[in-house]
Formats: structure tokens, C-alpha cells, sequence
């Protein structure tokens, strides 16, 4: 789903030169204004807010949204290395003792799951 959205996103970007020509300054940006200009940062974090209250979602900082993803990535399995490359931490260590609070149902799960292969009678 992230993939498509993306790459629909992608196509919208491109159209949007097409339109604008040599007025179109290319920033590398994946967001940014017709011409290619770079968004301001607080129209951004304004229009991330007005989403939250339009979607009754709590009010957190737009950074959060990170903190959000990599949390509900390691409640949901996935192997810490991939959220270390995903959010680009330089090692694994930095990843884990921040998301620390999410590894106790961790340890309890790994621990189910093992027991069931060596008890699966139980």
C-alpha cells in the first residue's frame, strides 16, 4: 500500500514539472512547492496538525509520526535490524535501547513461541 501511494505521489511529481518546464528548480525534494521550491517548514508542521484534529488522532509533534512507526514496527515483529535501516540508525544498539519499553511483550512472546516448539503438548 506504501508503495503505490508512493509511486502514485511520484507520478503527481513528475506531471507537476512536465507542467511547470524550465521554471521547475529539481532540490531532489519528494514534497515541495510547483516549482520545485523546498515547502516551509511550518506550513508543513500546520497542515500535519489540522490532520490530526480532521482525524481525531492525538496531538503529537510531526517527528513523532517516526517514533510511532518504528514502535508499532517492533510490537508487530518486525526484526529490529530492518526498523535500525529503516529509521538509519549507525548500529542496532541505538535502536534498541530507544525502543527499549517496547521489548518486555517481546521477551514474553519469543518466550511462548519457543516453549511451544519444545513443549507443544502444553
Amino acid at each position: 500500500m506504501t508503495v503505490t501511494i508512493v509511486r502514485e505521489h511520484r507520478k503527481l511529481m513528475i506531471e507537476r514539472r512536465l507542467l511547470v518546464g524550465d521554471g521547475f528548480v529539481d532540490h531532489g525534494l519528494a514534497f515541495c512547492q510547483p516549482d520545485g521550491a523546498p515547502l516551509h517548514p511550518e506550513r508543513v508542521y500546520q497542515a500535519f496538525k489540522r490532520a490530526l484534529r480532521r482525524h481525531a488522532l492525538p496531538d503529537i509533534p510531526l517527528h513523532g509520526l517516526r517514533h510511532t512507526w518504528a514502535t508499532i514496527a517492533l510490537e508487530r515483529g518486525v526484526h529490529p535490524r530492518v526498523v535500525q535501516e529503516r529509521l538509519g540508525h549507525a548500529n542496532i544498539a541505538v535502536t534498541l535501547q530507544t525502543y527499549s519499553h517496547v521489548m518486555p511483550t517481546m521477551h514474553d512472546e519469543a518466550a511462548e513461541r519457543v516453549a511451544g516448539v519444545l513443549f507443544p503438548l502444553h
